[in-house]
């Protein structure tokens, strides 16, 4: 069984996917999926639902939204709830279930942990294998407060991280040609990002398209000058000055891998 957040929050047992569909205890059982085994106290469950605007009976309303939370779970793990009560609060317990982040995390660092021994290919397979999780944003069509919200951003981030560092493998692979059309869509999607100017840079002038690599330097710096007022940084420039210089270092993986 498998508990998602990466897209719409929902259980799904490899038959089905359920959704709980009230806000307030969805909202209630996510602060409990991003921290896992550990207590999450009322006060923090209260400040999320809430926020400023807490009712008079908060109290009240955690212990309904907790019984209708395991109302919910028992359709997948019978009596024997994961909810478990512990003084301030609340333990989110998956036993033999998965929580997607927790897989997501795990095989990013097994990809980089293989990247790094210079072996891409099943870097590569680890990497691929990480995004396929993601269904869509965090938490996606749920009101996120504070708590999830950083939660949110951390996961994106990772996400990216674990995209840069696919990219790279692909690169070492010599798969330079392939990666073209996905870093133009990466850096519409994330024009600050100088990561993926980066690559397609490489990737371009690997692919015999030193005018195009160059260009996308340019359009780097006229982005990052117009957003931020700042130049491309030192790795940007670099590669620059090495692609007008032909710099034989570039050609090390022109080469397509098979």
């Amino acid at each position: 069984m498998r508990y998602e957040i990466l897209g719409r929050l929902q259980v799904n047992d490899g038959q089905r996917a359920a959704t709980i569909g009230a806000q307030k205890v969805e909202t209630l059982f996510a602060v409990l999926l991003s921290q896992p085994n550990q207590i999450v106290a009322a006060s923090q469950l209260m400040d999320e639902i809430w926020g400023e605007r807490l009712p008079g009976r908060a109290a009240a309303g955690i212990h309904v939204y907790v019984s209708q939370l395991r109302k919910f779970l028992s359709r997948f793990t019978g009596p024997d709830t994961p909810v478990i009560t512990t003084a301030p609060g609340y333990v989110f317990d998956p036993r033999d279930g998965d929580i997607d982040f927790q897989l997501f995390e795990r095989l990013t660092r097994l990809g980089k942990k293989h990247a790094r021994e210079k072996r891409h290919r099943q870097a590569v397979s680890h990497f691929e294998s990480a995004l396929a999780l993601w269904r869509g944003p965090v938490l996606s069509g749920l009101t996120l407060g504070s708590l999830l919200s950083g939660f949110a951003v951390h996961l994106t981030e990772f996400r990216l991280e674990c995209t840069e560092a696919l990219i790279e493998s692909y690169l070492a692979l010599g798969r330079h040609r392939e990666l073209i059309g996905r870093l133009y869509s990466l850096i519409a999607e994330n024009p600050l990002r100088e990561a993926f100017y980066r690559q397609l840079m490489l990737a371009l002038y690997r692919s015999d398209r030193q005018a195009d690599a160059l260009k996308a330097y340019q359009s780097a710096r006229l982005v990052l000058r117009e957003e931020l007022g700042l130049e491309p940084c030192r790795a940007l420039q670099d590669l620059q000055r090495s692609i007008l210089s032909a710099d034989y270092h570039l050609d090390r993986f022109r080469q397509v891998a098979g």
